[in-house]
């Protein structure tokens, strides 16, 4: 006895005595899916169905999308004569305060963050001090000394170092100078002062 569909015996083998149904209506199997054309998208062999026989790759697989690259910051600091900074060392009074002048043209100066460490100070070639970030000028300011601070990288940027200098370093107008020997991390933006009149100001591009 013929059996529809929906499970219901039927005398009848056109029609279902139950439900009316017509044993021809019954849901035909789906289409095998057509041959892939092409080539591999992986390793670009000759395909012949949806896997690649070279790589087994699934050429109707939805690709991933490439991880973005990440983000490189350069780095820079920009050399200037900081009236501000230098009217805060005159009012402190050293003893030579009054002997030193702020200049009356000073223009600014880019250098590149690079390597392990750029060196602050002036030339000095009896010395064999070569920095990196050279003040000698013209101007030159007299109260940087031969090699005055490091800037070393870090993990999110860079840092400075006091390295014992004669009169310190220091950061954002604080006259709190710098302990000496310990990396302050810096930020873009940020402002190290050195000698008389010198501020650092550093960039993150």
């Amino acid at each position: 006895m013929p059996v529809c569909a929906n499970g219901h015996d039927s005398a009848d083998d056109e029609f279902c005595e139950v439900c009316g149904l017509a044993f021809s209506s019954a849901a035909a199997p789906a289409p095998a899916p057509a041959p892939v054309a092409g080539d591999c998208p992986s390793c670009g062999a000759p395909l012949d169905g949806r896997f690649c026989e070279e790589c087994g790759a699934d050429s109707l697989a939805v690709p991933t999308s490439s991880p973005a690259a990440p983000v490189t910051t350069t780095w820079s600091v920009v050399v200037s004569a900081d009236r501000r900074y230098f009217e805060d060392v005159r009012a402190e009074g050293g003893p030579d305060a009054d002997t030193v002048g702020f200049p009356p043209f000073c223009p600014e100066r880019r250098f590149s963050l690079r390597g392990q460490q750029m060196s602050i100070g002036r030339r000095s070639r009896s010395r064999g001090i070569e920095p990196d970030i050279d003040l000698i000028g013209p101007p030159e300011d007299p109260g940087v000394s031969r090699l005055h601070a490091l800037l070393v990288p870090g993990e999110s940027g860079w840092s400075v170092v006091d390295m014992e200098s004669a009169n310190g370093t220091y950061l954002n107008y604080s006259r709190d100078g710098l302990k000496s020997g310990v990396p302050h991390p810096l930020r873009d933006g940020d402002r190290v002062h050195v000698g008389a009149w010198t501020t650092l100001t550093v960039r993150g591009d």
